[in-house]
């Protein structure tokens, strides 16, 4: 896609203000920056790419809430056209997921985070989500742990057909508002 849209004459710049251009509800923005000041280690796992998550996240001001992306990575060749590489390179090590697309498994993802913050005590997890995608790393998680999908949306409806595989607490949500209200009370709740 990225070739053609360069073919047209489309530039990484084009591709920019189109990103800007996509709305964040305020109600998310609003929780992402709650949770960041009560010291929650925000972190994104996406099958996007680098260059548009960091433009979304940097243009609604909440870039520097996350610790770290885990996505595609991507760059602007010499040529100025964007390029979007897999994040698992499956040609030389497939991760052998079968619930995951080839380029990303995020149920590796998690199992790596899991494995990098034993070592410091026990963490426990929100994750939100609503692609297929996010179906696997939501199995990964325990029964301290809590997952928050998008209701009517394809992780949603996963869970919904098989619950008894989750061991994490759900927590639907549909609007933005939701999501903060939510959110806001897990931590709390973890808090205490």
């Amino acid at each position: 896609m990225m070739k053609e849209l360069h073919s047209q004459g489309k530039t990484a710049g084009d591709i920019t203000e189109c990103l800007k251009r996509i709305p964040l509800d305020s109600c998310i923005v609003a929780a992402i920056k709650a949770a960041h000041a009560l010291g929650c280690d925000l972190r994104v796992i996406s099958d996007a790419n680098r260059f548009y998550i960091e433009t979304i996240l940097e243009h609604h001001g909440v870039l520097g809430c996350f610790s770290v992306i885990y996505t595609n990575p991507s760059f602007v060749d010499e040529e100025g056209r964007l390029r979007i590489l897999p994040f698992h390179d499956s040609s030389s090590s497939p991760h052998g997921c079968k619930l995951c697309h080839p380029h990303m498994c995020k149920g590796l993802v998690i199992d790596q985070i899991q494995a990098s913050i034993s070592e410091s005590g026990k963490k426990r997890f929100i994750y939100l989500g609503d692609g297929n995608g996010d179906y696997c790393p939501t199995l990964k998680l325990g029964e301290s742990d809590y997952v928050m999908p998008r209701k009517n949306y394809p992780l949603w409806n996963r869970i919904c057909s098989k619950p008894m595989l989750m061991k994490a607490q759900v927590h639907e949500w549909s609007t933005g508002e939701e999501l903060e209200r939510i959110l806001k009370h897990l931590i709390d709740t973890i808090i205490i």
